[in-house]
C-alpha cells in the first residue's frame, strides 16, 4: 500500500461527495466504522458538506444511547435518505425519521446483505419472496417509514406463475468497513471482531460500481503477518485504511469494548447456567421449547425467546439443538443484553449474508420470536408502534422462511401475573392490548403463512393460539385463567375457540418440570 492510502479519519470524511450513497457494516456498534461517522459529522459541522447523502446499512446501528451510531449523522441537510434494516437503536435519527426530516426505507436485514452481492456481481437485482404480503411489499407500504419517502425499492415479478419481489440494485459510492488489522497492501483481518458480517460483499459492491472502500482498523501490521486464510477483505478491494483514534469507536458490541471470549479467541466455562426463576416468562419459554425436535437447528430472538435456550439447558437437552444467530454465529451460547449478536464458544462463524442464505432456504427447524402485536389474521407487528419506528431487522427473513414458528410474549402490555400452586394468578390485567383487530404494520403475514402451510403458534402465559382457516384460534388455556375475563375481554376480536380446547400442561407451572427431554426425544424418527 502506498503511504497516501493510510489516511486519517478526517481525510477520509473529505472523500465523500454531496449526494453520495454511503454504506457501512454494523450490528449495533460491533462491526461499525464509527470513527468514520464521527469524521463525517465533524466535517459537516465545519463545511456543511457532504450534503444530501444516502446512508445504507443492513443491521441495527447504535446502542440505544443518544449520540451513537446513526445519531452522529443527525444534522439538517446531511442525510437525505436512509435505506436500513433497523434504526431503532439510534434514538435521535429515529426522531428525524418520525418528524419527516429524512426519507427512509426499512427493508429486511438479509435482503440488504444479499443485495450487496447482486450489486457487486451486476446481477439484475435480488429476486426473493422475502417481504411479500408484509409492509415491505410495494402493494402494501413499500417499506416506506414516513410520508416524505418517495419511490419503490422493490417491484413485484411473476415467474412461472409465482409472485416474487425484485429489490433493485443501486451504485454504492463509498463503503465503510471495519476489521482488526491491515497490512501494507490493505488486506484486512478480523481477529478481534465478533463476526465477519458483510464486509466482503459490501466492499465488492462499492469497488465494482466505481466507488471507494475505506476500512477502519485497530492498527497496521507488517506484510506477511496476516495468514492468507485470515484475510477476509483482500487489499485489492480496499482504497484507504484509517487507524481508529478513539478506542470507544471500535467497540466489539453495543456493551463491550473488547472481550476475547466474544470473538472466539478464548473459550470460557458456560455449563454452570443458573436456572431462570419460575414466572410467566419461564412458562412461556417452556411451552415454546415443547416444539423442539431432536437435533434442531434453531434461531432465537432477543428477550423471552432467549429463555428457550436456558430451559433446554436446564432440562438437559442443550446438546439437542444448534443455536444460530443471523449475524453468522453457529453454536455456542448466545450472549445477551447489549452483547446480543455474539456468542461464547461458537462452533463456527460464517458470513452474514451466508447465514441468511441458510435461513431463506428453509434451513431452520424452528424459530422462536417475540410477539409485540398480533391480530385476527395472525399478522405480527414488531417494526412500528405509533410514532416509534424501528425496522424489521432479520425478522421477516426468518419468520417467512421457517416451517415451524413460535411467537412468544406476554398476553397484554404491562400485565402482571405470578405462578402460584400450579396456576396463573393475574395481578394486573395490563395497560394495553396486544391482540388487535388489525396490527399497525405487517412485519409477519399470517395470510402468507397460512397459504404456505407454515406451522405457527402464538404462546402467552394465558393461552396458546394457532392459525386455523386463515384466522386466529385459541387451542390451549392456562390453568387458573378465566376464558371470558382474562382472554376474550382483552382481545379486540373474537378468536375461533377450538372444539377440543385444552388446558396447558399443568407440569409447565411447577417449580421443577423435568419433562422436556421425553417430549423432544419422542419426536425422534
Amino acid at each position: 500500500m502506498s503511504h497516501n492510502k493510510i489516511i486519517s479519519y478526517k481525510e477520509a470524511a473529505k472523500l465523500i461527495k454531496d449526494g453520495d450513497t454511503v454504506a457501512t457494516t454494523t450490528f449495533g456498534l460491533g462491526g461499525l466504522a464509527e470513527q468514520l461517522l464521527v469524521g463525517i459529522k465533524e466535517r459537516y459541522d465545519e463545511e456543511q458538506h457532504p450534503k444530501g447523502i444516502t446512508f445504507v446499512h443492513s443491521c441495527g446501528i447504535g446502542n440505544n444511547t443518544p449520540g451513537r451510531g446513526l445519531d452522529h449523522l443527525v444534522a439538517e441537510g446531511l442525510v437525505d435518505h436512509l435505506i436500513s434494516g433497523h434504526i431503532g437503536s439510534s434514538p435521535l435519527m429515529v426522531k428525524n425519521v418520525v418528524d419527516n426530516k429524512v426519507q427512509c426505507h426499512l427493508i429486511p436485514q438479509g435482503v440488504m446483505n444479499q443485495l450487496y452481492r447482486s450489486i457487486g456481481g451486476k446481477k439484475p437485482g435480488l429476486v426473493t419472496k422475502v417481504g411479500l404480503q408484509t409492509y415491505v411489499d410495494p402493494r402494501v407500504e413499500g417499506a416506506k417509514a414516513n410520508s416524505i419517502t418517495k419511490g419503490d425499492i422493490s417491484e413485484v415479478l411473476t415467474i412461472n406463475g409465482e409472485e416474487w419481489l425484485n429489490y433493485k440494485n443501486f451504485p454504492i459510492n463509498v463503503a465503510l468497513i471495519r476489521g482488526t488489522y491491515a497490512d501494507s497492501k490493505g488486506n484486512i483481518s478480523f481477529e478481534e471482531e465478533t463476526g465477519k458480517l458483510e464486509g466482503l460483499p459490501l466492499a465488492t459492491a462499492a469497488h465494482n460500481t466505481g466507488g471507494i472502500v475505506i476500512a477502519q482498523v485497530k492498527c497496521i501490521v507488517e506484510d506477511g503477518t496476516i495468514n492468507a486464510k485470515d484475510v477476509y477483505v483482500p487489499g485489492m478491494l480496499v482504497d484507504y485504511v484509517v487507524v481508529v483514534e478513539d478506542e470507544k469507536y471500535h467497540s466489539q458490541t453495543m456493551g463491550t469494548l473488547y472481550n476475547p471470549s466474544l470473538s472466539a479467541q478464548v473459550r470460557v466455562p458456560t455449563h454452570h447456567t443458573e436456572s431462570i426463576p419460575l414466572d410467566e416468562r419461564k412458562v412461556i419459554a417452556r411451552r415454546a421449547a415443547m416444539e423442539l425436535k431432536p437435533h434442531s437447528i434453531v434461531n432465537l430472538g432477543i428477550g423471552i425467546p432467549a429463555g428457550v435456550g436456558s430451559v433446554a439447558i436446564e432440562e438437559g437437552i442443550g446438546d439437542e439443538l444448534t443455536l444460530t444467530l443471523e449475524l453468522g454465529v453457529i453454536g455456542g451460547v448466545p450472549a445477551t443484553g447489549l452483547d446480543f449478536g455474539a456468542a461464547y464458544n461458537p462452533e463456527a462463524i460464517i458470513e452474514h449474508h451466508a447465514m441468511f442464505d441458510i435461513y431463506d432456504g428453509n434451513g431452520l427447524d424452528l424459530t422462536v420470536l417475540g410477539l409485540a402485536q398480533t391480530d385476527q389474521y395472525g399478522n405480527i407487528n414488531v417494526s412500528k408502534f405509533g410514532t416509534r419506528v424501528a425496522g424489521p431487522g432479520g425478522f421477516i427473513n426468518i419468520s417467512q422462511n421457517t416451517q415451524n414458528i413460535v411467537f412468544v410474549g406476554s398476553f397484554t402490555v404491562g400485565g402482571k401475573s405470578e405462578i402460584r400452586d400450579g396456576k396463573v394468578v393475574i395481578k394486573e390485567q395490563g395497560k394495553a392490548k396486544k391482540f388487535l383487530k388489525q396490527v399497525e404494520q405487517i412485519t409477519f403475514s399470517g395470510k402468507y403463512a397460512y397459504e404456505n402451510k407454515q406451522n405457527v403458534l402464538y404462546v402467552t402465559e394465558r393461552g396458546v393460539f394457532d392459525i386455523y382457516e386463515g384466522r386466529m384460534r385459541l387451542i390451549e388455556i392456562a390453568p387458573g385463567i378465566d376464558l371470558q375475563k382474562d382472554i376474550l375481554e382483552w382481545m379486540d376480536f373474537e378468536p375461533i375457540i377450538a372444539e377440543n380446547l385444552k388446558e396447558m400442561d399443568s407440569a409447565l407451572f411447577q417449580e421443577n418440570w423435568g419433562q422436556l427431554k421425553d417430549i423432544v426425544m419422542a419426536k425422534a424418527k
